[in-house]
Parts: C-alpha cells; structure tokens; sequence
C-alpha cells in the first residue's frame, strides 16, 4: 500500500504489525497509513483477523510484533483515547439506562465534541424522541444508531468501525455513510471492516484487504 506524502503525519501508521493466537498466525505484518480525510476499507472473509486488527489498533489486544503510531507519536494509552473512537460488534450500552444518559455516560468517559449536544446527536442518528427509552427497550438496529450517536459526539479524529452496516437498515447503511463522509470533510479518518456488500461513502477511500494465513493450510 503507497505511503503517505503529507507534510503532516497521518493519523495511523503502521509498520510490521503482526497478532498470533495459540501460536497461530491471525494477521500480519501489515503496513499502511490512514491520513486525515481519507476512509480504508478492511475486507476478508471470516477469519481473516478484522475485527482483531481493529481491537489491536484500539487497544484492547496486544499485538506480538510490530508499531502504532497515531497523529506522529507512538500510540500508547494517552494518545489513543485523545484520537480513536471505536465502534465494535456490541453496542457497549448499558440496558437500564436511557438513551440520553448512556450517551451522557459515554461522554463523560470520552469527551465529546463542544458545538454538538445530545438532542442534536439523537435527532442526527433518526432517534428524536427516544431520550427516555432504556437501552434493552431498542431494537437491534436502534442500539446501533445509538452508538453512531456517540460516534457522532465525539472530539476523536480517527474512527475504527467494525462492521458497522449490521442490524441496520438501508436507511440505517446511507447515514453510516453519510456520517463517514462528514467526518472526512472535516478532518477526520476512518476505518471501516465490510464484507464489501455495501458501496463506499464518496470520500477518498482505500482497501486493505486481509486473508486467513491459516486457510492454506487447511484446504
């Protein structure tokens, strides 16, 4: 994949990182920059390692060899929470409270953006009116769009969403585009696991494509 050749640093650089599970190879050595404006789109079938790359890059997994860096500087906790905003397969609400105080929660643990509100998030996301509605009161596709409320609130420039089409409608998929290309326009940089069903917001946007090390083996 080309590097990048901004005069400033690019929001993720990665160089020869590589993750192992029970010995086995999951992922890697990768290498690749996301610059701000800029959307990758990480494609594989199951078992290719996205959403375990996504966890890595977030944090939430160590990866056995390689480097992150994000906006210039090594990632390490700090500047991992001041830059990345991550969407993964749950929802990450808690079912007893509303829709409003989970996004006041999430907020006060993450910041948020200081010209956007909560009325205005719910409004973005087409859940006007739910303020009050408990978590384990939403559907599927509902949960979803409250979480790209969050997403949509917070100061993070980098977005890392894992599959972020499912439990939504075709509704549901035109504003996770729509809210990806906001976010590029304004600076930000994305990337997005799909299994390529789906068109790619019209940003500048790039493909990763991953395959499972161990599918060879087995065939």
């Amino acid at each position: 994949m080309p590097e990048s050749h901004a005069a400033n640093p690019a929001l993720l650089s990665v160089r020869g990182l590589f993750f192992a599970r029970d010995e086995q190879p999951v992922f890697g050595p990768l290498a690749f920059e996301v610059e701000p404006g800029e959307a990758l789109l990480v494609q594989g079938d199951n078992g290719a390692g996205k959403t375990t790359l996504l966890r890595v890059l977030a944090g939430l997994l160590r990866a056995d060899a390689g480097e992150v860096g994000i906006a210039g500087s090594h990632a390490d906790h700090r500047a991992r929470s001041r830059h990345v905003a991550y969407l993964g397969h749950s929802p990450a609400l808690k079912a007893d409270l509303s829709a409003e105080q989970n996004l006041r929660f999430l907020c006060g643990l993450h910041g948020s953006r200081p010209e956007r509100d909560i009325s205005q998030s719910l409004a973005r996301v087409g859940l006007a009116g739910h303020d009050d509605a408990l978590a384990r009161q939403l559907s599927a596709g509902q949960k979803k769009r409250l979480s790209l409320a969050r997403l949509w609130l917070s100061p993070a420039p980098l977005w890392l969403l894992d599959e972020p089409y499912a439990n939504l409608d075709l509704d549901g998929i035109a504003l996770v585009n729509a809210l990806v290309s906001e976010h590029l326009a304004e600076g930000g940089a994305a990337l997005v696991t799909t299994h390529g069903a789906y068109a790619a917001p019209p940003v500048r946007t790039r493909m990763l494509q991953l395959s499972n090390p161990n599918a060879a083996a087995r065939t």
